[in-house]
């Protein structure tokens, strides 16, 4: 199975023995703002509506959501 770039990233941040829990929710947290900043430059240009943000989104915050950190509900208007 092919695994996304943003998957893999994801998958080392959990597998990293040297970071605590708090330490890998800050590592997605970023990864989540950065994920939301390319979203909302998408809407705002020309770029392809199937660019893969969205699911690259849905990694990040299924890892925060399997870590227990308290998720906040964004949706496109919110972005």
């Amino acid at each position: 199975m092919l695994i996304t770039a943003m998957e893999k990233t994801v998958r080392d941040i959990l597998r990293d023995g040297h970071l605590r829990t708090r330490g890998k929710i800050d590592k997605l947290r970023e990864l989540q703002s950065e994920a939301r900043g390319l979203q909302r430059a998408g809407t705002e240009s020309s770029m392809s509506a199937d660019d893969g943000l969205q699911d690259d989104l849905r990694v990040i915050e299924k890892a925060l959501h399997d870590l227990h950190a308290d998720t906040e509900q964004k949706g496109a208007a919110t972005l």
